[in-house]
Parts: C-alpha cells; sequence; structure tokens
C-alpha cells in the first residue's frame, strides 16, 4: 500500500498507526517530526504531477482543507481520493477509524481507544463560558458555524461567538469582535500564528488564552491529551 496524505491532522495518525505505507505529505505535515515522506506542496495547492509520480494506491484528504479541483484532477488521473468530512469530535473518531482501515491497519490502534476515553471522560461543564476564537488576522477571520474546532471548544463549556453565523470562518472586523465582549479570546497558534506579542494586544482589557493549534483543531494522536491541554490553557487566560 502506497499513501499520500493532503490533511496534516491525518498524515501524523497514518504514520504512527500504519508504519511504512505514508509515501507522500504535504509541507505543512510536521508531525511525527521523524516523518519520511516525499513532500508534495501544500493543502491547498498540491502538486500534482508530484503526487502521481509517487504512484499511489491511495491518496487521503479533507473536504475542508483540500480543494475540489485539485481531488478531481488526481481522480481523472485513475487515482483512488478518500475524502473525509469532520465537523464534530464523534464524527472525527468514526472518519480517523475508516482513514486508517482504508491504510491497512489491523485493527484499531491503542490511542484511538485512548483518545475516545478521554474525550468521552470530559466531565459537563459546571458553567459556560463565551468567546471569541480567531484563526487569522489581516483579515480577521473567526470560527463559525459548523466546525470541529468549535464542537471540541463547546464540548470544554466554551461557547464562541459566532457559532450561528451563516458562514464557517466568517470575517469579522476587530471592532465587532471586542464589542462582542466575550469572556475569553481563544488564539491558537496555527493556521495563523499567534503569540504574546501577536493577537492579544487587538483586544485590550479581554482575557486571552493561547491555545496549541495542534490541539484545538487537528483530530488524530492529539486529540488523546487535547482535552486536558486546552482546559489547562483556558483556566491560565483567567488567572
Amino acid at each position: 500500500m502506497r499513501v499520500v496524505s493532503l490533511v496534516p491532522s491525518l498524515t501524523e495518525a497514518v504514520a504512527v498507526s500504519v508504519p511504512g505505507v505514508l509515501v507522500g505529505a504535504t509541507d505543512w505535515c510536521t508531525h511525527p517530526a521523524d516523518l519520511d515522506a516525499a513532500r508534495v506542496g501544500g493543502t491547498k495547492n498540491p502538486g500534482i504531477d508530484r503526487v502521481l509520480a509517487l504512484a499511489p494506491d491511495l491518496v487521503i484528504a479533507n473536504e475542508e482543507e483540500n480543494r475540489e479541483p485539485d481531488l478531481a484532477a488526481l481522480r481523472e488521473a485513475g487515482v483512488e481520493v478518500l475524502v473525509t468530512e469532520v465537523r464534530d469530535v464523534p464524527q472525527a473518531f468514526r472518519e480517523l477509524a475508516r482513514v486508517l482501515a482504508a491504510c491497512g491497519a489491523r485493527g484499531r490502534p491503542r490511542w484511538l481507544d485512548e483518545a475516545e476515553s478521554a474525550w468521552q471522560a470530559v466531565p459537563e461543564p459546571s458553567y459556560r463560558t463565551t468567546a471569541v476564537a480567531p484563526i487569522w488576522r489581516r483579515p480577521w477571520m473567526v470560527l463559525g458555524r459548523d466546525t470541529f474546532a468549535g464542537d471540541v471548544l463547546a464540548r470544554l463549556g466554551v461557547d464562541h461567538v459566532y457559532a450561528k453565523h451563516t458562514e464557517r470562518y466568517p470575517r469579522i472586523p476587530i471592532d465587532e469582535l471586542n464589542a462582542a465582549a466575550p469572556d475569553v479570546v481563544v488564539l491558537p497558534d496555527e493556521p495563523y500564528r499567534f503569540t504574546v506579542d501577536d493577537g492579544p494586544e487587538a483586544f485590550p482589557g479581554l482575557p486571552c488564552a493561547l491555545v496549541s493549534g495542534r490541539h484545538l483543531t487537528w483530530y488524530g494522536p492529539s486529540l488523546t491529551e487535547a482535552p486536558r491541554l486546552l482546559t489547562e490553557a483556558l483556566r491560565a487566560a483567567h488567572r
């Protein structure tokens, strides 16, 4: 089996669960750190010729992260493409199991069971907080409706302000974000790399939680420790 992954979180999941099958991955596939696979470009602009040159039996993709014209080009070239859809935590577990089975995994990896157990053990929040959750600036973009990251936050007791917006990742002016007066601003380090010096200054007077984008937005082995690490980061914002 020869697999090319166009989704960083799926790359990690396959690499640690079915060693040796990944022959190609995107430039953004940073985990595992010792990944030995040819790089084929970005998630939004993979080199189709580079993917085809690897003669994959399967390309794994995601309906949100990858563009349909690229996936159509691969199919037209005779490559099987498995497209995932992940909008919440339970769906992430179902899709991970499907991807790993398609890549030849013999049974469920231990980390997947541990991740499900970790999320099942998350207690019902004793109180809920509101949040604005930017994913980009210049222009400012935030989590909107029907997103995996939004569901992750909701399960931890955090309701983001734009959860019912008509768009999944709406562009919202910074003045409007501040006027929403959330209990906390959640600033991940990807896709935009918010840091202590780049992001919080735009929200004067509001608590800001700097969180790992991998734990907020990735569906893979990081799900095992995501509940604990995200909860710790959210609590730290109020200290």
